[in-house]
């Protein structure tokens, strides 16, 4: 069951629970506004129903509340950091301030993080370069949780990649796994008792279905365009390891200390205005953007619209008439935010 939840007592009650976590006040004030902001935009898979797992792997270890990122080297326009498995939301928001400050100064900025863990929201980091005015990309790899094409077992993470346009009517903004739907999504669907809108992967019988709660029993997800899907996600395992000199996926498989524990990120910013004026480059983004939001839509009465354009209407709506939340995960988060859940409660649902 949804409820309706105002958006401050949504940002409140995390922060209480994050502050019984073990977080600093700094901390856990940053990581609820994220948290809460995530649901509030609508992707409740990264936001608020990350916050029990999140107290889970602080319990266990597998996240370090004090760890900061620590510059490992830098070559003009691009650094690497270690981010001491600190906490996934602060080391992710600190790269992308270091990658948009290196852009300022270079025209490009590019950030590589090792040894770091679950960034919640990856689209966080690139709708913030986007309103700071960078065209920002950005992308993480994760334990394997799908399928290769071609095998009945996970081999590969899905691999979250976001690329945003810093248009100033609004952002265009693409944030997605490389499985047709993530883990989280399929969490959503399950929790509200609905069935996934299309296909999302197979049962354990490999079967092609829309029942969020067979996938995940079968862990075979399904890769987003098939072959292509498996083909980038493995591309970006490799390239994030690479650029970070940090661990692949199959590192992350064997330590098997949770989701994205140990996991590596990268950040790009890129300032727009290098090879143009800030006029005909945004007179150009408006132009396209309007051209494919004028497309004639498949069904009677239906919009056409580009990634990201809906998340503002979706996070106005929320902040009038509250937010979005799942019964069960809301039960959990206010029992931290009291002091009166233990790991094992989380882990158990």
């Amino acid at each position: 069951m949804s409820l309706k939840i105002p958006y401050s007592t949504v940002l409140e009650t995390v922060e209480k629970a994050l502050l019984n976590t073990g977080l600093s006040e700094e901390k856990a004030k940053v990581c609820a506004s994220i948290h809460a902001q995530s649901s509030a935009d609508g992707v409740e898979s990264h936001g608020l129903n990350r916050v029990p797992r999140f107290v889970e792997y602080v319990q266990k270890g597998w996240v370090n509340p004090n760890g900061d990122p620590e510059l490992v080297g830098g070559k003009g326009a691009v650094e690497n950091y270690d981010g001491h498995l600190g906490i996934g939301i602060t080391n992710a928001l600190f790269c992308a301030d270091r990658a948009m400050a290196l852009a300022k100064e270079h025209g490009i900025g590019c950030v590589a993080l090792k040894n770091t863990t679950h960034w919640m929201r990856g689209g966080t980091y690139a709708w913030k370069m986007a309103e700071a005015g960078f065209m920002g990309i950005s992308w993480i790899n994760t334990e394997s949780c799908m399928p290769l094409w071609g095998s009945d077992e996970p081999g590969v993470g899905n691999n979250p990649f976001c690329i945003a346009i810093p248009r100033e009517d609004g952002p265009i903004v693409l944030d997605m796994a490389m499985s047709q739907y993530a883990y989280g999504k399929l969490g959503v669907y399950r929790l509200a008792g609905k069935k996934l809108p299309f296909p999302g992967g197979f049962d354990k019988d490999g079967n092609l279905t829309d029942d969020p709660g067979a996938i995940e029993e079968s862990r075979r997800i399904l890769p987003t365009g098939y072959w292509k899907g498996s083909g980038m996600a493995i591309a970006l395992d490799l390239a994030a390891a690479l650029m970070s000199n940090g661990k692949c996926g199959s590192d992350i498989d064997e330590a098997d200390n949770g989701s994205c524990t140990g996991c590596s990120q990268i950040f790009i910013a890129y300032d727009p205005y290098l090879f143009g004026s800030k006029e005909e480059i945004q007179a150009m983004l408006n132009r396209r953007v309007a051209a494919a939001d004028a497309t004639h839509p498949e069904q009677e009465g239906g919009q056409v619209t580009c990634p990201g354009e809906r998340t503002i209407a979706t996070r106005e709506k929320s902040m009038k008439d509250g937010v979005s939340v799942d019964e069960q995960i809301w039960a959990q988060v206010v029992a931290i935010s009291e002091g009166n859940l233990d790991t094992k409660d989380i882990a158990s649902k």
